[in-house]
């Protein structure tokens, strides 16, 4: 097949372009840079890969046949929707529109990066895909919230008005390779503050929970997913849920660390509590994570090494 990916020089875009050429597609990657690397990308080059610098909040235009659209495209930590509201809200719009645009354009497959965060601050939990969520939608993270909401409703207006086929994927919080260092999340966070022996940030009193998921065990869901017969929105998360005291502990521990952690108060709406139910997953995909938080969390430590030792 012949795949586009918006946002393909981010964390998890890139990630899906390596994947899907390990697998004999061909991508074409869109991107302007805005929190993407073309470092991410830069061994992408000489394979059946095309880069393309573009705002998908313009037109979106790409010669040839197209198979599939993966809208990958969003700001997606605290720290990069706080500081590009606007930006957050527009590509989760205008770019989802034209991203939609190109798939309907190219009789092609569709699929949104949608998140979590679109279950807010959790009142059901674990959360399931019918769960409707507790979000606020002016506070300062309901930007991403709200611009996610609205891409999984214009997605499926177009599927049940154009007969587009659409796929979600509610993507709940993953690590590995390729994050940037001050990505603002909690793994890379601990983990470029570890290293450095510095204090580690808990905010609040690290009692409220995550689940991490492996990069490469979210790409396998995703790809599961693109191929499957469903509309529905489906949960690709690790069901393993631990505290934020528990990952600061554990990557202290791993690291070799001398931090202590230091705790700071908890931001306006920070989820409590997150935990994908991926019953959904299990049985109409056949998939569930297979990566270990310990086994995941050393594959990344080599990297934020290396990272933290080009920054000194």
């Amino acid at each position: 097949m012949r795949i586009v990916i918006t946002g393909a020089a981010g964390f998890i875009g890139s990630h899906l372009s390596e994947t899907l050429l390990d697998r004999g597609h061909a991508v074409v990657g869109i991107d302007n840079l805005l929190t993407g690397d073309l470092g991410n990308i830069a061994h992408l080059r000489d394979r059946d890969f095309q880069f393309i610098r573009h705002d998908v909040t313009r037109h979106i235009d790409v010669d040839g046949a197209v198979d599939f659209v993966l809208h990958w495209a969003s700001p997606a930590s605290p720290i990069d929707y706080l500081e590009l509201p606007i930006q957050t809200m527009k590509v989760g719009s205008l770019g989802t529109h034209n991203a939609l645009g190109l798939a309907k354009a190219k009789k092609a497959g569709f699929m949104i990066a949608s998140t979590s965060e679109i279950y807010g601050d959790p009142l059901e939990h674990p959360q399931k895909e019918s769960y409707w969520g507790n979000v606020n939608p002016i506070g300062p993270r309901g930007v991403y919230d709200e611009a996610k909401r609205f891409s999984e409703a214009l997605t499926l207006a177009y599927h049940r008005y154009h007969g587009v086929n659409t796929k979600i994927v509610r993507i709940f919080n993953t690590y590995g390779p390729r994050m940037r260092l001050r990505d603002g999340r909690a793994v890379p966070a601990f983990m470029s503050q570890a290293l450095r022996n510095e204090d580690v940030t808990v905010f609040g009193d690290g009692t409220q929970t995550r689940s991490f998921c492996y990069v490469t065990d979210l790409v396998d869901g995703i790809l599961r997913l693109m191929l499957s017969d469903t509309n529905e929105p489906v949960n690709i998360g690790n069901p393993h849920e631990v505290t934020i005291e528990q990952i600061a502990r554990t990557i202290i521990k791993l690291v070799g660390s001398s931090s202590r952690i230091v705790y700071r108060p908890l931001p306006v709406d920070d989820p409590k509590q997150r935990r994908p139910d991926i019953t959904r997953a299990r049985t109409m995909l056949g998939w569930e994570p297979k990566v270990g938080l310990e086994e995941g969390l050393l594959k990344t430590v080599d990297y934020f090494k290396a990272k933290v030792a080009a920054a000194t």
